[in-house]
């Protein structure tokens, strides 16, 4: 490493979890990652041109798409070797440190938080889960559940009946769908170790036009793993007019809470 160079971070392990080996991983620069230990932390670093990858060539690189892209999955690419190890605490992209020392300095600092959040996420993993509503589907299911609660008459009421159950289902789809989410986010936080909730993607970003209603991120056992899919699924067949979407696993980047104070 020279002045020329800067500390790219990746993730935070334990010493012991990491062992003294890292293979032929290698970082967003081509470069080798490494280890720099403190105690019983270890921080997976590599070496990047400060050309690249100090403030100001760093800004105007992120705003490349291009880049971004190839640089976010390099980047990933070695989270996801080191949580196929052990616990890792993955750290947000673009984390950069001038030397060794300061990164250092920052298990130093940050040890009883990084300590906290590997506690959390050992044995365990991220997995996502979307729902998203068909909005036809699930007015003509809350439609037909309200007339279902509703005492039939002759065939002219019930027609009535049905015709205000269906126009009453329209007004408040929105409301029902946030029901609805509200219920699958319970029952999978129940099946985790955590849950959270996420912002709904913008259509815009994703290039989807479905009608996102949950975007839920949920830290399982490994050894729960299928259980929790199979909740998914049978959650997918309990509610008309909304489809759940399971994806992972994932590094646990939701649910690593010290990486927000690095």
């Amino acid at each position: 490493m020279t002045d020329a160079d800067g500390v790219w971070l990746y993730a935070v392990t334990s010493a012991a979890d990491l062992g003294e080996d890292l293979g032929d991983l290698t970082g967003v620069a081509g470069e080798a990652v490494r280890a720099v230990v403190s105690g019983d932390l270890a921080a997976v670093v590599g070496s990047v041109p400060l050309a690249v990858f100090g403030d100001e060539p760093l800004r105007r690189n992120l705003e490349d798409l291009t880049w971004l892209e190839a640089t976010a999955r390099a980047h990933d690419a070695v989270v996801s070797a080191l949580a196929r190890r052990g616990a890792a605490v993955p750290l947000r992209l673009a984390v950069v440190f001038l030397d060794d020392d300061r990164v250092r300095g920052m298990l130093d600092e940050r040890r009883a938080a990084f300590e906290s959040a590997l506690d959390l996420i050992r044995g365990r993993t991220e997995w996502g889960v979307k729902a998203y509503g068909d909005r036809a589907a699930l007015t003509a299911a809350v439609a037909e559940a309200d007339l279902a609660r509703t005492e039939r008459g002759g065939a002219g009421t019930a027609y009535l009946l049905r015709r205000r159950a269906q126009l009453s289902a329209r007004e408040t789809v929105e409301r029902d769908a946030a029901e609805r989410a509200d219920q699958i986010h319970e029952r999978l936080v129940r099946q985790a170790a955590a849950g959270r909730r996420q912002p709904l993607t913008d259509p815009v970003l994703n290039g989807r036009r479905d009608w996102m209603v949950l975007n839920g991120t949920y830290l399982v056992d490994d050894d729960r793993a299928d259980e929790f899919a199979a909740v998914v699924e049978d959650l997918g067949k309990q509610f008309p007019g909304i489809r759940l979407e399971l994806t992972g696993p994932w590094p646990p980047y939701s649910f690593a809470g010290a990486e927000r104070e690095v």
